[in-house]
């Protein structure tokens, strides 16, 4: 092991880890029990786990194993969380900072050969399971990279990960937001602050296909963006020209702006935090949009939209991008009638020939049950309608295969009749 400083405001003194444990601990799984990890899953929840060989430590690599001694991948342990292997890789590999400097690597080089950077100053660089690092997300700002440690493991490797970062990818600091409740689970600490470098201005202004938007990186939702709906907010500006267009749920403005650039004749933003607002609409002046073209609502979703219905208010284009109605199953039923109530509400906004653009990023909620509540909802406003396209999330946030659990956006692009 060696001693490295990160520089930043103040020096912060870590850790680089280059070997692991000479004696690696072993969980060793129950009967039946290895299907998934041979299918290349990358969980070992805590019901597999027959029994424990060794005393690791949280986040520590861990070899396991079935019940026949096969040697079936090694991982991080997390002895708090319902998940308690994160799977690093299938069979054995050497777990060190080579290692995560080829996997950073081969991610950010994916998306470098899908010539995603083209025209995109903020883009993320790793998803997670689906990179094959998990718990580690990383999403570039402009000059900035924001880091995500959201697993024991990834807290575990974090000043590896930064180490690799700060002389690998040019950038002027990295800060890290690994503030998500699921750090919890894993019996972690929310936590923010500086990693190496320098501290990011109170916002940060990124070109995305041709639109400015600027970003909170230090107290903004996810990692200040929703980055993941890149491509849905260029579909929604080919759409837009003429149009009177609601941007439900607007945050700072990402839709409503798409829309003014594809030619819309009038935004309405609502959204309840004031200051995501306020960048909306600084947004909208960095795009040389007239102030007169935008309405900024700071209210809930919800009761705005039920007064529109009463004030006889109709628009051409509707965007509806509510946050997470379900974090875990228990609240899937609750979930399910906000989707369908937001989305009745919509359809009835909807002059006829309208396009609603309605999304749900509940990884719970799977996309054929979401398809039914909006057409439920288009059957309860008493129009038809027709799904145009089905929605998803951008090419930088990709699902691996055997990890079905990364794809969580969904959406429809519907037309009423």
């Amino acid at each position: 092991m060696r001693l490295f400083t990160l520089e930043g405001k103040e020096k912060i003194s870590c850790e680089i880890i280059n070997n692991p444990p000479a004696m690696v601990a072993q969980v060793i799984l129950k009967p039946g029990r290895d299907k998934n990890i041979r299918m290349r899953h990358p969980w070992v929840f805590s019901g597999a786990v027959e029994r424990v060989t060794g005393a690791p430590q949280a986040g520590e690599t861990v070899e396991v194993r079935s019940v026949h001694n096969d040697l079936l991948g090694m991982g991080a342990w997390s002895p708090q969380s319902q998940i308690q292997v994160r799977l690093w890789t299938v069979g054995r590999a050497l777990i060190d900072a080579d290692f995560f400097g080829r996997q950073l690597a081969a991610a950010i080089g994916r998306r470098t050969t899908l010539g995603l950077e083209t025209g995109n100053s903020a883009l993320r660089l790793v998803n997670a399971e689906s990179d094959g690092l998990p718990g580690v997300v990383l999403d570039r700002y402009g000059d900035w990279l924001v880091l995500q440690c959201l697993t024991t493991g990834a807290e575990y490797w974090k000043a590896t990960l930064v180490a690799w970062l700060s002389t690998q990818l040019p950038c002027r600091g990295i800060y890290e937001r690994s503030d998500a409740e699921v750090r919890r689970k894993e019996g972690l600490e929310p936590v923010c602050g500086l990693l190496w470098g320098e501290m990011p201005p109170a916002s940060v202004d990124i070109v995305e296909q041709g639109r400015q938007y600027r970003v909170d990186v230090l107290q903004g939702h996810k990692t200040g963006f929703y980055l993941d709906q890149r491509d849905n907010r260029s579909l929604v500006q080919q759409h837009a020209a003429g149009c009177e267009v609601l941007n439900g749920f607007a945050y700072t403005g990402g839709f409503g702006i798409a829309a003014l650039k594809g030619g819309a004749a009038h935004v309405t933003h609502i959204d309840t935090s004031g200051p995501a607002l306020a960048l909306a609409a600084q947004a909208e002046a960095l795009n040389g949009f007239a102030s007169g073209c935008t309405e900024h609502v700071q209210d809930d979703v919800f009761q705005r939209l039920r007064h529109y219905r009463e004030a006889g208010r109709r628009f051409d284009l509707i965007v509806l991008d509510p946050p997470k109605f379900a974090e875990n199953r228990s609240q899937l039923d609750k979930a399910a009638r906000g989707y369908k109530d937001i989305n009745l509400l919509g359809f009835r906004l909807l002059r006829p020939g309208g396009l609603l653009f309605t999304f749900s990023c509940s990884g719970l909620m799977d996309a054929a049950l979401f398809q039914k509540i909006v057409a439920d909802a288009a059957v309860d406003a008493g129009c038809g309608a027709g799904i145009i396209r089905k929605l998803d999330q951008a090419a930088d946030h990709p699902t691996a295969l055997a990890f079905p659990e990364g794809y969580y956006l969904k959406g429809l692009l519907c037309q009423r009749w």
